[in-house]
């Protein structure tokens, strides 16, 4: 008998054996969610050695000609059309011109490939036009990107029979079809499993002939495009209580094609989500007929709904929500470092105070650290991974790190952002932030259930593996494999642990790093949390097992870290691909000691509250021997960060690339004058001061300053002027009675009075 038997006999068996009782039994929607997608860069931070030249030798993400030309063509006409306080206060929906110019130009194909219609542009291409689009109007960056992310487009290119693609796609590229895509339903928000919508196979007439097919009821909520859809991809619960298609009475979650015309199909009604005026609404079906073959992929298809959803939703994460996010922050940090610059107080820019240097390094920081994120996600999306644990870090740290830059924009604006009008360029984004939060999955499930407990059965060198063992039907077969993989995981542990405990008692100074400059100790760093953090979820696991599902803020903190390894991860490479420009390290500085700061405070938060005592003092002494001892940026790298958005410059171009910029004489093209013309004219006015003067033509008549350059003040001085001024309203403006549906006040009206009729 070999070594390698009497392992699996004597040792490994009663370990299976005992691992076999305590895994946690898993739903079908559980287990799909799980298989979704695949792994990248997160699967390298799990193994508490990430291979860096991996990373740095990615190409970065670039647009082709005829993507780029898209963007300096239609994306700005588009962003030129849009008058955003029309939009939102008096049409309460794009006006007809910009919805024909939307679909004649194709942005709802622009994931379609070419052989059917569409744009077949890059996964980056999509992200840059959401991007910039965001930049102008949440309305209209939500109406282009949903079409191209989870919904029929997607699901048919994916799943969809070839007779399927052929009909629908082209119709759908060019707009002469809308979709929209119902999942959400009362009585099942993100728990799939609870959906009680519903198709029963049966015979029935469709279009004069009898079929077999499904009879429909449901009633979804929270569809963007619903109310102009026309083809709505429905996921409903398929059954089969006569046996016509097989044995089984329950099927499972399906997903089928519904033209918005056919009997018994109620669609039309709108939600107002956050007062944002974009298409999004509830429909009904009651008792609505279709063949097998409007199934997404056909009969073979019937209960794999969910298994297509969680595919399909492992890229698309990644592109929608995190470009808007990406966008927000950066129209933030160049807004509101361009208010900070010209708005005086106490006769000195408040950009000068330092309450108001560091919300401006926290703006500015997030900008740089969500659009390296962006790029990088994207960068793997082009080169055909599908990171569904990536995705979901994204979806959720952009657009909770939007909404804090967002906040932060709106303090330092003060009564600018808060009173209403077209000269308000903040309010609208801060309203629409918590339809970022709750969409595409909620933040609080995310964090708390989907990062670090998909992350790990994924990411997690062996554990993947020793739980399909476990779960082989064929024992013998099953501990057999439990057994290489098994032994594997255990010296992979070993080595973890002697790994960490020298990268953290030494302070990660060894740790494999590249060559990178000032940022090769910021390498350094991450390499000895990542092996830090390997050995805290190995222990975790080990002692926890399947109760470790329930810990969800334990989980929440160990998914806090790899969202933090992952993000500072892209913060490096976006320095590495723009060529290290030194007058970007604050801010590479500020995100580094931010993340570092969140990973110390974790490490010790789980440390602390491990449930194993012994196991947790042991950790202790080896990842954490001096406690958490990273404070956070410095005060000089917060004033060097904020510094980076308070002048025109390259670097403030860097930092928010490529956002519209319309000369509309509306409050952003007002704010964008009166910073050049203060920012230029800066040296003329101190010279005034310094001769403590307070007029410009007491100070030309003295000879302090030339006529010229007196001129040039009073226009930045009128500039100004004109950007902190409000909106006000004659008080019939908004009263109810003021022109039929011109204001929200009589929208409301109206609503309630048909509520009432109905």
């Amino acid at each position: 008998m070999s070594s390698s038997s009497l392992r699996r006999d004597y040792l490994t068996k009663p370990i299976f054996g005992w691992a076999k009782g305590v895994l946690p039994k898993m739903s079908d929607t559980e287990r799909e969610a799980l298989e979704a997608g695949d792994v990248w860069w997160d699967a390298d931070l799990f193994t508490g050695n990430p291979d860096w030249a991996k990373l740095l030798a990615v190409k970065p993400a670039t647009l082709t000609d005829e993507e780029q030309a898209f963007m300096t063509g239609p994306v700005d006409r588009l962003c030129e059309m849009i008058d955003d306080w029309k939009i939102n206060w008096e049409l309460r929906d794009l006006p007809p011109e910009i919805w024909d110019f939307i679909k004649r130009e194709k942005f709802f194909g622009m994931i379609i490939p070419k052989e059917f219609g569409g744009l077949g542009f890059s996964p980056y291409a999509h992200s840059e036009v959401v991007r910039k689009i965001s930049s102008r109007s949440v309305v209209a960056a939500v109406t282009v990107m949903v079409p191209n992310s989870l919904g029929p487009g997607e699901l048919l290119m994916k799943f969809g029979t070839d007779a399927q693609r052929q009909r629908w796609l082209p119709r759908l590229a060019d707009g002469r079809d809308i979709p929209c895509f119902g999942l959400t339903s009362p009585e099942a928000g993100s728990d799939a499993a609870s959906m009680i919508d519903s198709g029963i196979i049966c015979k029935g007439t469709f279009e004069g002939q009898e079929v077999l097919g499904l009879r429909l009821n449901w009633h979804k909520r929270y569809i963007t495009l619903g109310p102009v859809a026309t083809l709505i991809g429905l996921a409903f619960k398929a059954y089969d209580p006569d046996h016509l298609v097989g044995s089984q009475d329950e099927l499972g979650i399906t997903v089928a094609l519904i033209p918005h015309d056919l009997p018994g199909v109620e669609i039309g009604q709108r939600h107002l989500p956050s007062m944002q005026v974009f298409q999004n609404g509830p429909n009904w079906g009651r008792d609505v007929f279709i063949p097998l073959d409007y199934i997404i992929g056909g009969q073979e298809r019937l209960g794999q709904g969910w298994k297509m959803l969680m595919s399909a939703l492992a890229a698309g994460r990644g592109i929608s929500l995190p470009s808007l996010s990406a966008a927000g922050a950066a129209y933030a940090a160049r807004t509101t470092g361009a208010y900070a610059r010209i708005r005086e107080q106490f006769n000195i820019s408040i950009s000068k105070f330092e309450g108001i240097e560091e919300p401006l390094a926290r703006i500015a920081g997030t900008a740089y650290l969500l659009d390296a994120a962006r790029r990088l996600t994207s960068a793997a999306l082009n080169l055909g991974h599908h990171p569904a644990v990536i995705s979901g870090i994204m979806k959720l740290h952009a657009t909770e790190r939007m909404r804090i830059a967002i906040d932060d924009a709106m303090d330092i604006h003060g009564g600018k952002a808060v009173i209403d009008g077209p000269q308000n360029y903040m309010g609208n984004l801060y309203r629409a932030v918590p339809v970022g939060i709750t969409v595409e999955g909620a933040n609080i499930l995310t964090r708390n259930l989907i990062v670090f407990g998909q992350g790990a059965i994924r990411a997690y060198p062996y554990l993947l593996q020793e739980m399909n063992a476990l779960g082989d039907p064929d024992k013998a077969k099953g501990l057999e494999a439990f057994d290489a993989a098994f032994w594997k995981h255990i010296g992979h542990s070993v080595t973890t642990l002697f790994r960490a405990w020298g990268r953290c008692w030494t302070g990660g100074v060894f740790a494999p790093a590249p060559d990178a400059g000032d940022a090769t100790q910021f390498y350094r760093q991450l390499s000895r949390y990542s092996s830090a953090f390997a050995l805290c979820a190995d222990m975790a696991l080990l002692t926890l097992g399947g109760a470790l599902k329930r810990k969800e803020m334990l989980s929440a903190r160990f998914g806090d870290i790899l969202s933090e390894l992952y993000l500072l991860s892209a913060a490096l490479k976006r320095w590495e691909d723009e060529g290290r420009q030194q007058d970007d390290l604050p801010a590479l500085e500020w995100c580094m000691a931010s993340g570092f700061k969140t990973i110390e405070n974790r490490f010790a938060e789980i440390l602390a509250n491990l449930p194993n005592r012994f196991v947790a003092g042991i950790l202790k002494f080896i990842v954490q021997p001096y406690g958490a001892s990273v404070l956070g940026p410095s005060d000089r790298v917060v004033h060097r960060c904020a510094q980076m958005i308070l002048e025109p410059s390259a670097t403030r171009d860097r930092l928010t690339p490529d956002l519209s910029h319309v000369d509309d004489d509306r409050g952003l093209a007002r704010l964008e004058k009166a910073f050049k013309l203060v920012t230029s004219s800066d040296d003329i006015a101190k010279r005034i001061r310094t001769a403590k003067l307070k007029n410009w033509k007491d100070a030309v008549a003295q000879g302090v300053i030339t006529q010229a350059e007196g001129e040039k003040l009073a226009a930045a001085q009128e500039a100004v002027k004109l950007v902190i001024e409000v909106d006000h309203f004659a008080p019939e403006e908004l009263s109810p009675g003021y022109k039929k549906s011109d204001n929200v006040h009589q929208f409301f009206q109206e609503l309630g009075e048909q509520r009432a009729a109905s």
